[in-house]
């Protein structure tokens, strides 16, 4: 029994050393962790990371490096045919891949213009400059929830990068207004974000899905192409009807309504009572003004009462004028597509503070293009209703299913 007792209290005394000898290997005797950058392993060389700095040049952050003015000279050259050496930006990472010896002889160079893109100048043979990418991955998610404030805060409470606002109120630019969506409505999105090498974080890639509660109804938004071979992608609802219009719905990105069309206004300047034949909306001095169909522009000036102002003709049948511009950004004849900016808001002629006044004609005669039901640019052909139908119903789906509909 004692011989027993004896053999396993030397077992463990074996195992304790063994387990120490491991714990307190010095630094030297320690694994190294292999590291690749951009194809060189960093227990083989010496790296030194930095940025381009003020009143650098290509040539001044190299010419420190032991390698004389011929060599400098070649490298220029060389990386010359490859990208713009004169165009190297303040605060761009740069890479120097020395020897590990007591020389630290520079063995590449690597400019990084761009968090995907970089330019490797190899100095280890001749010198040899080419360009490579990281690889960036692609990751899809769905995401709800209700509104507390604007769409951006609400997105960004869920971590999602603000491109994602700015794609969806495009998308919904013929059918929502998005000053009137209310606390507590619901909305959805499924989208797809880029990591490049698949952990950092490079933005929304594209939208596949989306829905908003809008007055109390839900407006879906599902990009397909008609044809399956083109790239081009319109939005339609969930039944295949289009969401973008002939006309957007305002002028503005965002909008907000201070007098409508009607027949009988009290003019805040004249101080008298007249119609007012169009849709005020306020807008702080300088914002985009952007035409609400493609067209051509018809005419632009000044008057006393309009102050600068532009008007677009977009066919036999429809026109719409922009009124009180601080600046006009187009000239008659010149050919405007839907959302091209032709002004900056301002207060000129007999306007009390900074707004457009929207104004729309219909066959000569001016309209409230509120009430006006506008016809859709691009309707579903019948034939694609199905492969539409095919694609949508799955998103719709896991939509409705994060959404808790």
């Amino acid at each position: 029994m004692k011989n027993t007792h004896f053999a396993l209290i030397i077992v463990l005394i074996l195992f304790s050393c063994k387990n120490s000898d491991s714990v307190n290997l010095t630094p030297e005797e320690k694994p190294r962790t292999e590291i690749e950058q951009f194809g060189f392993k960093s227990n083989d060389f010496n790296i030194l990371n930095d940025t381009i700095k003020k009143g650098d040049t290509f040539g001044s952050i190299i010419e420190n490096q032991n390698l004389g003015d011929k060599k400098i000279y070649t490298i220029i050259e060389k990386a010359r045919d490859s990208f713009n050496v004169r165009n190297v930006r303040i605060g761009k990472a740069f890479t120097f891949i020395r020897s590990k010896d007591r020389y630290k002889k520079l063995r590449a160079i690597v400019y990084q213009p761009d968090r995907v893109n970089y330019y490797v100048i190899d100095l280890r043979d001749s010198v040899l400059v080419y360009k490579k990418a990281r690889p960036i991955s692609i990751k899809q998610r769905t995401i709800a929830g209700k509104l507390d404030g604007s769409l951006s805060q609400a997105l960004n409470k869920q971590g999602v990068d603000a491109a994602l606002s700015d794609k969806l109120t495009k998308v919904y630019a013929w059918s929502i207004d998005f000053f009137k969506l209310q606390k507590g409505d619901k909305f959805a999105v499924t989208f797809t974000e880029r990591y490049i090498d698949d952990t950092i974080y490079d933005g929304v890639d594209s939208l596949k899905a989306a829905f908003f509660e809008y007055r109390g109804k839900l407006i879906y938004a599902f990009p397909f192409a008609q044809n399956p071979n083109s790239v081009k992608l319109d939005y339609y609802d969930d039944s295949g009807k289009a969401l973008k219009n002939f006309f957007l719905k305002a002028p503005l990105k965002f909008v907000n309504i201070t007098s409508h069309f009607t027949k009988n206004r009290f003019h805040p300047v004249q101080l008298r009572w007249k119609a007012h034949k169009g849709t005020d909306y306020a807008a702080p001095t300088g914002t985009s003004i952007m035409t609400t169909a493609a067209g051509i522009v018809e005419q632009t000036g000044y008057s006393a009462g309009n102050g600068n102002f532009v008007k677009v003709k977009h066919d036999k049948t429809y026109s719409t004028q922009y009124l009180h511009m601080s600046k006009i950004l187009v000239r008659r004849g010149q050919k405007v597509t839907q959302g091209s900016v032709i002004g900056k808001v301002g207060s000129t002629g007999l306007a009390t503070g900074p707004h457009v006044c929207y104004r729309f004609w219909k066959n000569g005669v001016q309209v409230d293009a509120l009430k006006l039901k506008l016809p859709n640019s691009q309707p579903m052909d019948k034939k694609n209703l199905p492969r539409f139908m095919t694609q949508m119903k799955p998103l719709k789906r896991e939509l409705d299913s994060v959404a808790n509909l």
